[in-house]
């Protein structure tokens, strides 16, 4: 009979653990001519949070609207007061933002468009009792003829209607993050080093998938091999003009133009360099960014390497003409890398790299303190790395000893 008190008592204490969570239903209906996507943000639960304050910017948040109480609070956030047992907030989001000159890093067309979830939903603070979880879902109302690709896990689609079912471990407050694409699009997927990947494009525009696809397939793993804690699933976006010329990094995703090459005329990658800013999680602060870009170029020549896309010599060379491109920063400890102060930062990274496997006998590398930044993930700052890696190599590295701790 005591294992059935014991079943009893269990089974009491799970429901009161589910009945500290409450349900996020985001849901988004996309209307092409209109230019904005008309988003609810619904909860449901016994206990729901006190509060929630948005960072809406009044220009691409419109028509804010809730039954329960709005304010603006002094840093101008839009401030929510939800009210159990049901509530709804509701906004339209302008999608079409710009990021360089006529280029966009948001877009709605007629046919597709390609924007960061993590902006559809802005960035939030939440007040909420100790204890009380979330389970979210996102729901995509679309035209017709349109279909969506997400990093998320899609549950059971119907008709028009996509849903995704949202993770985002160590938050209480879930939230969608990360690339998307909506749309008539192409796609191809493949899983690799077992991880679910799929690259898609608008259909029509000849973005070479499988090319990509195929690139992953030898170079995934060795990153994969680097950073044991990369997401499960990875999506890969690519757009034409008016698209932002470059690559960009999210949540479990990444945007890159359809005109980038896989490899670069100075034997670099960008695919590469972006997979490992979503392998490390890491961002810098405004002395930092220059670690933050340096691992992220020097992989994307290092891999290369490794894999045999590139020869010994090439590889050399390659950092030869970085090392003199770096000669030209005046400036390292900054928020903001040029491509200079990049290329200087990946010369910083190979004389870490080789000192630490000298000192240790070859037992550790850089790769050790990438893989660190990438298991702490957030902010890093000089000091910390320089810490993180003296505390690898066992004793003081010359090749940080003259940064300003």
């Amino acid at each position: 009979m005591r294992w059935k008190w014991l079943l009893c008592l269990a089974c009491l204490f799970s429901g009161s653990i589910l009945a500290q969570d409450y349900e996020i239903r985001y849901r988004v209906t996309v209307a092409p001519a209109s230019g904005v996507a008309q988003v609810e943000i619904k909860l449901r639960g016994e206990r729901l949070p006190s509060r929630l304050a948005f960072a809406m910017d009044p220009d691409r948040y419109l028509h804010v609207t809730s039954k329960q109480p709005l304010e603006l609070d002094e840093r101008g956030r839009t401030v929510w007061r939800p009210v159990a047992p049901l509530a709804s907030l509701r906004y339209d989001f302008v999608v079409d933002e710009k990021k360089d000159g006529d280029s966009y890093d948001s877009l709605m067309v007629e046919d597709w468009a390609v924007l960061r979830s993590d902006k559809l939903i802005p960035s939030l603070a939440a007040t909420a009792p100790g204890g009380l979880e979330s389970r979210a879902e996102l729901i995509l109302q679309l035209p017709d003829d349109w279909s969506a690709a997400a990093p998320y896990e899609e549950l059971e689609p119907n008709g028009a209607t996509v849903r995704y079912r949202l993770l985002d471990p160590g938050r209480s407050f879930i939230r969608p993050k990360g690339w998307m694409i909506l749309g008539k699009i192409a796609s191809r997927q493949d899983v690799v080093a077992g991880v679910e990947v799929r690259v898609a494009a608008p259909r029509g525009q000849q973005v070479r998938l499988l090319d990509t696809l195929t690139f992953l397939s030898w170079t995934l793993p060795q990153v994969k091999a680097i950073f044991g804690t990369f997401p499960a699933r990875l999506l890969i976006v690519s757009a034409a003009d008016p698209m932002w010329r470059g690559g960009l990094s999210g949540t479990r995703s990444l945007f890159m133009h359809a005109d980038r090459p896989l490899v670069s005329g100075n034997r670099t990658s960008s695919l590469i360099h972006e997979l490992i800013h979503v392998g490390t999680g890491i961002r810098g602060d405004s002395r930092s960014d220059w670690i933050v870009e340096g691992l992220a170029e020097y992989y994307a020549v290092e891999i290369l390497h490794r894999t045999g896309g590139i020869s010994e010599e090439r590889f050399q060379q390659t950092l030869e003409e970085l090392a003199a491109w770096g000669e030209v920063s005046d400036q390292l400890l900054t928020g903001d890398s040029s491509g200079a102060t990049t290329a200087r930062a990946v010369g910083i990274m190979v004389e870490v790299d080789r000192e630490i496997r000298r000192v240790t006998d070859d037992r550790a590398s850089l790769d050790d303190v990438a893989a660190a930044l990438a298991a702490q993930r957030g902010e890093v700052t000089v000091k910390g790395f320089i810490d993180l890696a003296e505390g690898i190599a066992g004793k003081k590295l010359s090749a940080l000893s003259g940064l300003v701790h």
